[in-house]
């Protein structure tokens, strides 16, 4: 198989990631925080280290401000529901997926807070200016995605965020498709809230994650329960991390996290990424040249994430990605990909999009094939309609 999925879940894992679950299971299996023992104490080890890989893959000082989460959605809702109440005022992109947007529909209908949609171009550019220009008095939040999941559209954070920190505002990031593979930085950006996934350009497995909370940001919790210490308050902590972390974590994962961290840190994000463009840049320009095909989002050598999203003359995104895969090999992703406000802006929200995304194990062969494929899929259709 090709695997060209990596914006759902980045696939395969390192060998080192799987012997790293495996050895929490196998040699661990102890709650962190519960013990004086030897298990349980390299338990505590494995969450410690990880934090403080998070902490400096984010650029962050403080690494008791990382937060394990089940995933990013977990993360984000637990930044939109702590810390937003009645009357507050948000300001979105038009780019957010639902693990955004849906927490905010939810707390417009329970808490009544009022939400403004930044416009955009149908390739997802976003002018920073406009983006500044959304915020109110009663603003609380800005909320936006780093990159889209179903575009590719890079948002300029790190000019947007010292704006909204200069206006007294608060600024959460969603993180989930460039971590990993794009140097981020929460002090320099002024981020105040920035949800990672653990699965995605981390190469960790699925069910760990994590949301930097910074100094200025006072969040209610989303879950209460033991936390290993000060068992004798009938209240959640209010240090961090163990205020957002009730009940025993899920050290596997974790512990998996930890080793896929090691490899990215080793390389670096920026190296990462820059493979990444240049295989994603590729497959934009000689998918281009296919007649009948359509590319969607930024072009070529605009600083996009490794996301080329298309739509196949003839035929639904569903039958694209259905022949890809059973007649070549290839994994992709089809439909509105979680993200519908997005597909709104593009125009596909009744077709769908046919999304190859890029990731750290992919190599120009799997670029090769992918053209191969979708030149031949779109050849025979176009035969097909010209008939005998």
């Amino acid at each position: 198989m090709i695997y060209l999925d990596n914006a759902a879940t980045s696939c395969p894992k390192p060998s080192t990631v799987i012997a790293a679950v495996t050895r929490a299971l196998a040699e661990v299996c102890a709650s962190p925080g519960r013990g004086a023992y030897e298990p349980a104490l390299e338990a505590g080890r494995i969450l410690l280290k990880a934090r403080r890989q998070l902490a400096r893959l984010l650029s962050a000082r403080d690494p008791s401000r990382v937060v394990f989460t089940l995933n990013a959605t977990h993360g984000l809702n637990l930044a939109l529901k702590g810390l937003l109440a009645e009357g507050d005022h948000v300001v979105v992109s038009s780019l957010e997926h639902n693990a955004v947007w849906r927490p905010l529909q939810s707390l417009v209908a329970k808490r009544g807070i009022r939400v403004s949609r930044v416009p955009c171009g149908q390739d997802g550019e976003t002018d920073p200016a406009d983006v500044i220009a959304a915020i109110r008095a009663d603003t609380r939040l800005v909320a936006l995605t780093h990159a889209s999941n179903v575009l590719g559209t890079r948002l300029a954070v790190e000019e947007i965020g010292p704006a909204v920190r200069e206006r007294e505002k608060l600024f959460l990031v969603d993180a989930a498709q460039t971590a990993g593979s794009y140097p981020i930085d929460v002090e320099d950006w002024a981020v105040d809230l920035l949800a990672v996934p653990g699965h995605k350009g981390l190469l960790g497995p699925q069910g760990v994650g994590a949301l930097y909370v910074g100094e200025r940001a006072r969040l209610e919790t989303l879950v209460e329960g033991g936390t290993g210490g000060n068992s004798e308050s009938a209240e959640q902590p209010q240090s961090l991390p163990d205020r957002y972390e009730a009940g025993t974590p899920n050290t596997p994962g974790i512990a998996g996290l930890s080793a896929g961290l090691d490899l990215i840190l080793q390389e670096g994000p920026a190296e990462i990424g820059r493979r990444e463009m240049v295989l994603a840049d590729g497959l934009r320009r000689r998918l281009a040249e296919i007649d009948g095909v359509r590319l969607y989002g930024p072009g070529p050598g605009l600083g996009a994430a490794p996301v080329v999203p298309v739509l196949l003359p003839g035929m639904s995104s569903a039958e694209a990605a259905f022949i890809l895969d059973r007649a070549y090999g290839i994994a992709v992703r089809s439909g509105l990909h979680c993200a519908p406000e997005a597909h709104r802006v593009a125009g596909t929200l009744n077709s769908g999009l046919v999304r190859f995304s890029l990731g750290y194990f992919n190599v120009q062969a799997d670029v090769d094939a992918a053209v191969e494929a979708v030149s031949e899929i779109a050849a025979k259709t176009a035969a097909r309609r010209e008939g005998p």
